[in-house]
């Protein structure tokens, strides 16, 4: 394989790295502020209306029709800029185009792919978070349209979403997987609750519980036919679970380079365990990097990639823990959080800032978001290498 730019991608990161200089927006490390969340709605409109985001989807939706390897470029550039990720839309917009009607795609993509329409997904419930298929959240037709009731959580950008991609039973007499559709409904309505959730880091912006108590989304909204949500949700999560579609190898190299940073100024202050924890990071995060260079080298050999994805969310995990342990060792705690129970972190530290910690924290969540890693770990071993489910 053969990763060197070609003249065309050379000028594209030439111009991407030259508009950075002047529009990086600045925003602390990615996931660790309210802040951070907040600012992400005009850091996607700036990138998009410089000509740097959608570059891989289809021209009628607002993208450029160009290969995937100009999205890695992007993250590559976003890296060494220390700036944040380009936003993590392209589940919703793959699951859209490979499922919806021309009238669904033609109404929702170019306002998802342009960033002006807010979106957040409604699938997770409290009795069905790795057990999807156990949604039980209903949709029941009335008239035109669908009333739903039910009960989301863990859903993405909630408070600032102007829809929700659900997931409802539409059929509770067929089997589980069977009778889930799909819908694109408007948040801004009577019957809707959106209440933030506050996470162990402090975030209050990125996750939400919503609740539908008789909201009302038109017919025309289901994205497919009826019966067909379970299809659009195995296509979501496994470009969910892909690493090279949400930009996560960019805040991984993000935040290694910010802590190779600290210990290039001051390395007399580091232990050779600390430094050790940060090669590690540095090594992880390396080899996502490389990974997802090889499943975009099998996408231009026409390779597809299934039950694999949960083979990229595993190394996902990996690194993104790596680098949430880096973070601790290296950027230690905040003032007075030191406990001797913390020996990865620097006990003469003394810090206000708590941004490391915040990283640290938000990486224990990798294991359990977007699929357990025990289930990842069965769809391995089942669906990989063709062993018995007992």
């Amino acid at each position: 394989m053969d990763f060197g730019d070609s003249p065309e991608e050379a000028e594209f990161r030439r111009r991407l790295r030259a508009w950075l200089v002047d529009n990086n927006p600045g925003l602390p490390a990615s996931s660790t502020s309210d802040e951070y969340w907040e600012g992400q709605p005009a850091w996607h409109q700036a990138l998009y209306d410089a000509g740097f985001f959608g570059l891989s989807w289809p021209t009628d939706v607002g993208g450029q029709g160009l290969p995937s390897v100009y999205d890695v470029i992007v993250d590559d550039e976003l890296a060494a800029a220390g700036a944040p990720p380009r936003p993590s839309l392209g589940y919703l917009v793959l699951g859209i185009l490979h499922h919806a009607n021309e009238d669904i795609r033609r109404r929702f993509l170019p306002g998802i792919v342009n960033g002006r329409d807010r979106w957040c997904q409604g699938f997770s419930e409290p009795d069905a978070g790795s057990d999807l298929a156990n949604v039980r959240t209903r949709a029941a037709r009335a008239g035109a349209g669908y009333v739903i009731t039910g009960h989301k959580v863990w859903t993405s950008y909630s408070d600032l979403a102007d829809w929700c991609l659900v997931l409802a039973r539409t059929d509770p007499d067929v089997p589980k997987h069977k009778g889930i559709s799909a819908f694109a409904v408007p948040m801004h309505q009577p019957g809707l609750e959106q209440r933030p959730l506050k996470m162990i880091n402090g975030i209050t912006r990125e996750f939400g519980e919503v609740t539908f108590d008789g909201a009302r989304v038109p017919a025309a909204n289901m994205i497919g036919d009826p019966g067909d949500g379970w299809a659009l949700a195995m296509t979501v999560v496994s470009h969910e679970r892909e690493p090279g579609e949400l930009g996560y190898v960019s805040r991984y190299r993000k935040v290694v380079s910010e802590l190779a940073g600290l210990v290039r100024a001051e390395p007399e202050r580091y232990s050779a365990e600390q430094r050790r924890d940060l090669a590690w990071a540095a090594v992880e995060a390396e080899m996502l990097r490389q990974h997802v260079c090889r499943r975009l080298s099998d996408r231009y050999d026409g390779i597809t990639h299934g039950p694999e994805g949960s083979v990229d969310k595993l190394l996902m995990t990996g690194a993104e823990q790596a680098v949430g342990h880096a973070a601790l060792a290296i950027g230690g705690l905040p003032t007075g959080a030191a406990t001797a129970s913390n020996s990865a972190a620097d006990p003469d530290a003394h810090h206000d800032d708590d941004t490391w910690l915040r990283v640290y924290l938000y990486s224990r969540a990798q294991s359990v978001m977007g699929g357990t890693a025990q289930i990842q770990r069965n769809l391995v071993a089942t669906r990989i290498m063709g062993l018995p489910r007992s």
